[in-house]
């Protein structure tokens, strides 16, 4: 009975270390840009998305996920989730990623930046009514998206200042995000300099027009995209855009285009080719040597 116990205790500690969390500021006292912000971060639950989604983000941070120091092979990713600049799909686009990362032996950290500020208590029913009109909503969103992107790279600054302390190898640090966040990953990358740059690169079904930023790094930055031919935002060529500009840069660039999966898919699994993703991404990374 008391060796049963002891592994059950081992077992639950094994857990729990693989997904150790811990939170940082990206930035001490009030966020140069956004002074005068007043509002609360809150969270929202009871909605169409069955997923938990954050909003009025006012103090960007990121949340590191640790895989266990066995599995650790010193790559890094930095995940920015979506929603249209005025949520955070946290879950499906955020830490349930960072826990699959983690399993993988990578360590994840999952990235709260700024966001438009909901006046409701409802932010779905918000943005939904904003998203009628798509030219509209980058008039809103520009500010914002600016404001993203320095928290983008203030994070990539963090974790490359921090690497040597947590074990990681500075030069494989990755940026993904989804849909918004694809759209803050390519801004990170297109806007870095050397200290700040990421050194390859995952947007999810990104929202390319809003992208900051023109400049394809010279040296060698891989990247990874994918979406779904049924994007029922009419996102799918965004990708398409992107792969090819890759191309003629001549940029070690990978596409997949599942038939199915509309916008959003992330981590859910809804019977469609792109459940699938995660399994070419590992590939992927595998290619890369980002995992062993």
């Amino acid at each position: 009975m008391k060796q049963v116990l002891f592994f059950c205790i081992m077992f639950f500690l094994n857990v729990s270390f693989a997904y150790s969390q811990e939170r940082f500021s990206l930035y001490s006292g009030k966020t140069p840009g956004s002074e005068s912000w007043a509002w609360k971060e809150a969270e929202s639950s009871s909605n169409g998305f069955n997923t938990r989604l954050v909003y009025n983000v006012v103090e960007p941070s990121i949340t590191a996920y640790f895989p266990e120091k066995s599995k650790a092979n010193g790559t890094s990713v930095i995940i920015a989730p979506g929603g249209a600049f005025h949520i955070l799909s946290i879950d499906s686009e955020g830490i349930e990623v960072a826990k699959w990362l983690n399993q993988h032996g990578i360590a994840a950290f999952v990235l709260k930046y700024r966001l438009v500020h909901i006046l409701s208590n409802d932010p779905v029913k918000e943005l939904s009514a904003k998203m009628q009109d798509f030219n509209k909503l980058d008039v809103i969103n520009a500010p914002v998206v600016e404001l993203a992107t320095k928290d983008g790279l203030k994070a990539m600054e963090y974790v490359r200042q921090h690497a040597n302390e947590w074990g990681l190898n500075p030069q494989k640090i990755g940026f993904m995000g989804f849909s918004a966040g694809g759209t803050v990953s390519m801004s990170v990358l297109q806007t870095a300099n050397d200290a700040n740059r990421p050194n390859f690169i995952a947007p999810i079904y990104l929202y390319k027009k809003a992208v900051l930023g023109t400049q394809i790094p010279s040296h060698r930055t891989p990247i990874f995209i994918a979406a779904a031919s049924d994007d029922q935002l009419g996102l799918a060529t965004h990708s398409v855009e992107l792969y090819l500009e890759w191309l003629k840069a001549k940029q070690p660039a990978e596409l997949h285009m599942y038939t199915q999966g509309g916008h959003g898919f992330g981590m859910r699994k809804m019977n469609t080719p792109s459940d699938y993703w995660m399994v070419d991404f590992e590939h992927w990374l595998r290619f890369h040597q980002y995992i062993p």
